[in-house]
Order: C-alpha cells, then sequence, then structure tokens
C-alpha cells in the first residue's frame, strides 16, 4: 500500500482541513506521552500518558480503548475502504451508552470537516452529548471522532470526557488532541496480519 510506504501522522491530514488539529501555546508545554502502543493490526501506532490504560475489546480483536483521568480513546481500525462519509457516521455512533440512555438531542461544536493527505481523507465531528445516567460521575460528555479512510483500511478514533472538564481545563484538551495528534500509519513492511475477529 503506498500509504504505508511511509509514516503519516493524524496531524498532517488533519492540517490539510485548514489548521483544525492542534496548536501548541507557548505556555504549558505540549502534554507527555512517554508510552508509544503498536494497534494489533500493526497498521499503527499511538501514543499515550503513564498512567493510561490500554485494552483490546474482546469481541473485536482491532478494537481498542485507552483512558486515564475520567478521559477515554478508542481506536476502530478495519481493513477496508469504505467510503468515508458512511464510516465516520457509523463512528459517531460509538458512544458510552446504549441509544436508550442518551438524550436525542447533540450539540455539535463543528461538523464533517473534510480533507485528504496523499490518497488518505478525513472527516473531523465534535459534539456534547447528554447521558440519562451519570457515567463516570458526569452525565454531559464530550466527544470527538476523526475518521480517516483510504489505501484498502479506514481508521476512527474518538475521544471522550466529561463535559466540564474538558470546557474547563485548557490542559484535558491539548491532551487529548495530543493522543490523536500521535497516531501514525506505520511502514508497510512493519505490518503484521491482521487477526481474525472473534466467532
Amino acid at each position: 500500500m503506498k500509504a504505508y510506504a511511509r509514516v503519516i501522522a493524524v496531524t498532517a491530514v488533519l492540517a490539510s482541513a485548514g489548521g483544525v488539529g492542534p496548536v501548541w501555546p507557548e505556555d504549558p508545554l505540549p502534554p507527555d506521552l512517554p508510552y508509544e502502543h503498536i494497534h494489533p493490526s500493526g497498521a499503527f501506532t499511538f501514543r499515550t500518558p503513564q498512567d493510561w490504560k490500554v485494552a483490546v475489546s474482546a469481541e473485536d480483536p482491532l478494537a481498542v480503548e485507552t483512558g486515564g483521568g475520567g478521559m477515554l480513546a478508542r481506536f476502530l481500525f478495519k481493513r477496508e475502504n469504505l467510503g468515508y462519509d458512511i464510516r465516520h457516521v457509523t463512528c459517531m455512533l460509538e458512544r458510552l451508552a446504549p441509544e436508550e440512555e442518551q438524550h436525542p438531542r447533540v450539540k455539535y461544536e463543528h461538523d464533517f470537516l473534510t480533507g485528504e493527505s496523499g490518497d488518505l481523507r478525513f472527516i473531523d465531528s465534535a459534539f456534547v452529548i447528554d447521558y440519562v445516567k451519570p457515567i463516570g460521575g458526569h452525565k454531559k460528555w464530550w466527544q470527538r471522532n476523526v475518521t480517516i479512510v483510504g489505501e484498502g483500511v479506514s481508521l476512527c478514533v474518538i475521544t471522550y470526557a466529561p463535559y466540564k472538564l474538558w470546557k474547563k481545563s485548557e490542559e484535558t484538551r491539548l491532551l487529548l488532541d495530543a493522543v490523536l495528534e500521535s497516531v501514525k500509519f506505520r511502514d508497510e513492511s512493519e505490518v503484521a496480519p491482521a487477526p481474525e475477529p472473534a466467532q
């Protein structure tokens, strides 16, 4: 795959949309992400803070979740080149509770921002959603979905934070951006065959 012939940071894809990606202020410094993790597919890596835990879904070996300090990030990878808008809509339904436990109204911060980098295309949406019951002590959550499609693969990176935490804490916003920015596709020679989903 041409896309795997070079290391591609998500930042490069986001930058093509006119600066959607993070812009670090002079103070504070960018968050420290000392640990690099290889996705089970071998297709990409991502970085996390020292205290974040990483877990692979028992139902889908290509679905990975990481988080700490009340924040979460999910990585949903597939070896199929779906229409990126269709894939994005599906990924936006990855919520923290079933549909019946969500209030129907969603407030968008931005929606369907698009861009491309080489053979990769992306869509970026962010919104606030209210849940019927508290999750981790909070009913109102902020969620961002970035979907990247191209070269026979698709990746959804979804970040979550309690809305109050995200709204009031610049550190939280920078950290979630940094985790997203850390995603890098690997060279084709390093990519192992994807594990088969559990039956």
